[in-house]
């Protein structure tokens, strides 16, 4: 309501109740105008009430919410179902238009600036991390496929190349986002150094010297990662780059978190580094189906945005942008020191639990995030034990470890085999299993998991011991 409908009121009701009434609507209508101003996460989370009517209202700006709006074009957001459209607030346009996925639509002002304002929050959240990145925007696909988007961007720069150096990580979508995108992958695979497995920088410089740098699309390299594969080298990495001028693209999946990827990818900026990409739902505490493509150089990151084809769902969008005004910048830090709070607890405790088997804590320590403990005295050699082992936490509601056997399976992967995939080698040495401290978990969740692991190595151990003496 206006002000001429707040004097209406005062003729209803007396007039000190219905300035009380204003005076608090007043309050939620300031920080909206911060936020339009400022256009960066509030310092101090916002309450849901000041959301809900800060979307209501955008809601009102999109053309299917016009009380004599008539629609008579093939796409006018019309939604059938009541349910769906309380889901998305009434929202029903999406972002972007055919040609870009950063478009502004004339029929859908509401929309845009759902869009626009996630854009320039998830900057700010990025640059909170630790990165000072210029420029970024959110894409409604998962990482793996905004990796593909990028590349394929980076195609009509370098038309001639055709191959992408990949230091191994064994998630299959880094693999599908090369080949999908009609590249020929390049694998690189990683040197043991101590108990970690890291960037064999002597491999890339071969393989460029051997294919032509001139042939080559770019390296994509990685942060976050499952132990004891740690972060790629990256500022080694964007020296060969910025010597063979070969773009450098980072796949920073769930590394926002972490302040050891986010230097990395920092300091690789001042040699070269074109692209890094981040899931929202890892970082972010979201639904899956959103990802962040982020960069240094605001004409790369606008050509990639174009090169999206169509208009694309803002539900990813508005999931971020909801969660970003809930957390405002206490928040996201407190969680950001939280997660690494909770790194340390769970690397003591997952160590105290390994000693107590015969087992030790892997020494990972440039992985911030993942990390692994051995299975070396545990009766684990064969890929069913492996299994049953992780089946067993599976049941106990233990979700998000992997157990990895030393098997040399052979597994095809778009065309390519690869031996113990899951290992990022082909042959770690020995069996391990894994645990990662993410962003969100609590201290509750570490004691739980020990408590189970504690429990079903015990019981594993009497089992083989009931066995030894059976034989």
């Amino acid at each position: 309501m206006d002000d001429a409908c707040y004097k209406l009121c005062e003729k209803l009701v007396p007039k000190n109740y219905i300035q009380q009434g204003q005076n608090a609507k007043s309050i939620h209508q300031s920080k909206i105008k911060h936020l339009l101003e400022q256009r960066r996460i509030p310092e101090e989370g916002w309450d849901d009430q000041t959301i809900e009517l800060f979307l209501g209202e955008l809601a009102i700006m999109d053309s299917n919410n016009f009380p004599d709006n008539c629609g008579v074009g093939e796409r006018e957001a019309r939604i059938y179902s009541s349910l769906v459209s309380k889901r998305h607030f009434r929202l029903g346009h999406g972002i972007g238009r055919s040609g870009e996925i950063t478009a502004v639509q004339p029929k859908a002002a509401g929309s845009s600036l759902i869009m626009t304002l996630t854009n320039s929050l998830a900057l700010h959240a990025i640059k909170l991390s630790g990165i000072q990145a210029s420029s970024c925007f959110v894409v409604p696909m998962a990482t793996g496929m905004s990796i593909a988007l990028s590349l394929l961007s980076l195609r009509q720069k370098r038309p001639n190349a055709k191959y992408v150096l990949w230091p191994r990580i064994d998630q299959k979508s880094c693999i599908k986002s090369i080949v999908t995108s009609g590249f020929e992958l390049v694998v690189i695979e990683n040197v043991r150094e101590g108990e970690e497995l890291r960037t064999n920088l002597e491999e890339i410089q071969k393989k460029v010297q051997e294919l032509g740098a001139g042939n080559i699309l770019c390296i994509l390299t990685t942060t976050s990662c499952f132990a004891p594969r740690v972060p790629d080298k990256l500022e080694e990495i964007g020296e060969i780059c910025k010597s063979q001028d070969i773009p450098h693209v980072v796949n920073n999946a769930y590394g926002l978190q972490c302040s050891k990827c986010t230097h990395l990818i920092q300091q690789a900026s001042r040699s070269r580094l074109d692209v890094f990409v981040q899931s929202t739902d890892k970082n972010f505490m979201v639904p899956v189906g959103g990802s962040i493509i982020a960069g240094f150089d605001d004409n790369l990151i606008r050509h990639i945005s174009k090169c999206y084809p169509g208009r694309a769902s803002s539900s990813p969008s508005t999931d971020l942008l909801i969660t970003l005004l809930s957390m405002g910048v206490k928040g996201y830090k407190d969680l950001l020191k939280e997660r690494k709070s909770n790194y340390k607890a769970l690397q003591e405790k997952l160590s105290e639990c390994a000693k107590k088997h015969g087992e030790h804590l892997l020494s990972t320590p440039h992985n911030g995030i993942s990390m692994g403990m051995s299975l070396q005295t545990f009766q684990c050699n064969t890929e069913e034990a492996v299994t049953d082992l992780g089946s067993k936490l599976f049941t106990r509601l233990v979700s998000g470890t992997r157990v990895i056997p030393t098997d040399g399976k052979k597994s095809e992967i778009c065309g390519r085999t690869f031996t113990s995939f899951g290992a990022h080698c082909d042959d770690y040495g020995s069996p391990y299993l894994t645990a990662a401290a993410a962003i969100g978990m609590t201290s509750q969740d570490i004691d739980l998991f020990i408590t189970r692991l504690d429990k079903v190595l015990t019981k594993s151990a009497i089992t083989k011991d009931s066995n030894q003496v059976d034989s």
